[in-house]
């Protein structure tokens, strides 16, 4: 906990209200979304913040009720009805207590950079084109159509005027986060001048008491697990890739570590929780997050002041937050867009192999066609093959002969299954002299599959009736070998040793 100094208090405080500004109007869109009530989104941002901010891994990181969750939940509610979504959100957070309890945590390492260049760009285009739900409105025959006229050139120009506060103020000073500026600027300008323009209130009320204990009513039976285990499963992968790579962001960005394992365990205890008191679920929120950081504020109390401050509002100050114009809040997210989206992966093409390339685009327009985790998932399997090919091809033989005549095949690269084919193109046992060395001092052997080939390898040999060496291979090579063992030539002082990927040696 660092120390609680003036400036420390007041830089997390101030953030924390402007944070929870930001959520009230998203949480209850959100929820609108899921088709259920406002405060179950608002009740869920208020929980889901507190005790990941209070426990999780990654201080200055907020959680709370999220699109990406909502448009899975979507389908449960309108088939089930709600309290199979509290069921759900409840199991939800059981799965990633598990995931937290068994640490893999850590294997968010293994998501490749264009990959979450490409989360990045996708979910700042998700939360850009989200804001443009609020210019809408119900025309006559009860559709939804985009607005016109007045209505819309004032709220584009108070979403003008809160960006420009948010850009001007620092150069100005920096007493107080500008985007709380800018939200309390353009709402006095609004109340002062009586402008008629669409506000919080208008989306719905967020009046409300405190959150009460409630059991999801649904039989506890397996028909039951049935129809909420696929849901639980997949927004609790959603959830955990959303936070686990907001963390990971989080921590470039202020050249700190998190952990993990820590912050799965906080996602899974705020779901447990706020699926038995009558929340929605949540996780990390990269737009909020960013607020956060972008004001300074990287501890604790940032995130726990947002949710003190959003149970503040639904218990006494509904009134007032409701009157808050809707074009300030959209001109923060405007922003948060602008300052999310990784403006600097324009200059990479050229620059960088076309896979990363690919793979960055394909994440970030799967996240905005499907969702967060398809899209990830998606990209790493890319990534995965595309690195398989490109090694697959850098598998060599460098041939010179032996001091005793024979013909010397000096092997460079890995060799695993996607570069099987290619080692075997190496090679011709009919037009080789007598004796062949193939030397694996600068090689590689990875899987079974590599195994398979250089048994099929010795095999050829022996039928052209060639005498084959094989020098410089792990003991792990030459306990999985059949065919070709007795062609091993062992040298204790210079054979490598490591582990091969292969059942056989469990």
């Amino acid at each position: 906990m660092p120390t609680l100094s003036p400036q420390y208090l007041k830089s997390n405080l101030l953030s924390g209200l402007t944070v929870a500004l930001a959520m009230v109007p998203e949480a209850i869109a959100f929820a609108l979304v899921a088709h259920v009530s406002p405060l179950t989104g608002l009740y869920a941002a208020f929980m889901v913040s507190l005790i990941t901010s209070a426990i999780g891994g990654r201080p200055g990181m907020i959680s709370g009720a999220t699109g990406a969750l909502a448009v899975v939940m979507v389908a449960l509610v309108v088939s089930h009805g709600v309290e199979y979504l509290f069921a759900t959100v409840v199991l939800m957070g059981v799965l990633q207590l598990l995931f937290a309890a068994a640490r893999l945590g850590k294997f968010i390492r293994m998501v490749p950079y264009p990959v979450m260049l490409g989360f990045v760009n996708g979910l700042a285009m998700v939360i850009f084109m989200a804001q443009f739900g609020h210019f809408k409105v119900t025309g006559p025959d009860g559709a939804q159509q985009l607005m016109a006229g007045a209505p819309l050139y004032t709220m584009l120009a108070l979403a003008a005027l809160t960006m420009a506060v948010i850009y001007l103020l620092p150069r100005v000073t920096r007493a107080i986060p500008s985007t709380l500026a800018g939200i309390l600027l353009v709402s006095v300008l609004v109340a002062t001048l009586g402008i008629d323009t669409r506000t919080v209130g208008d989306l719905a009320s967020i009046k409300g008491g405190l959150p009460l204990f409630h059991l999801p009513d649904v039989p506890f039976n397996w028909a039951t697990m049935r129809i909420i285990f696929p849901y639980a499963l997949v927004l609790a992968a959603v959830g955990l890739i959303e936070s686990l790579l907001t963390l990971t962001l989080i921590d470039d960005i202020t050249d700190t570590r998190g952990q993990p394992n820590r912050e799965s365990m906080a996602q899974g205890v705020a779901n447990v929780v706020t699926g038995l008191f009558g929340g929605m679920g949540g996780c990390a929120m990269i737009g909020q997050s960013m607020i956060n950081v972008n004001n300074g504020a990287t501890g604790r109390l940032s995130g726990i002041a947002t949710a003190v401050f959003l149970l503040s509002f639904i218990l006494f100050a509904s009134e007032w937050i409701e009157r808050i114009p809707l074009a300030a809040l959209i001109g923060v997210m405007f922003v948060v867009c602008q300052k999310t989206f990784a403006w600097g992966s324009f200059r990479l093409f050229g620059k960088v192999p076309r896979a990363d390339i690919a793979v960055g685009l394909l994440v970030a327009v799967l996240t905005l066609i499907f969702d967060l985790a398809i899209a990830v998932v998606a990209g790493v399997i890319v990534s995965a093959l595309a690195f398989a090919w490109e090694h697959a091809k850098r598998i060599r033989a460098a041939i010179h002969p032996g001091q005793q005549g024979e013909r010397v095949y000096a092997l460079e690269g890995t060799l695993f299954f996607a570069s099987v084919a290619q080692f075997n193109q190496l090679f011709a046992p009919k037009d080789d002299p007598q004796d062949v060395v193939i030397d694996f001092a600068r090689a590689r052997v990875v899987d079974h599959s590599a195994i398979q080939a250089i048994d099929a390898l010795a095999l050829r040999y022996r039928q052209a009736g060639k005498h084959l060496h094989l020098r410089h291979l792990s003991p792990d090579c030459r306990e999985l070998l059949e065919s070709a063992r007795d062609m091993i030539e062992v040298n204790l002082a210079e054979d490598p040793r490591y582990r091969i990927a292969d059942d056989k040696l469990a």
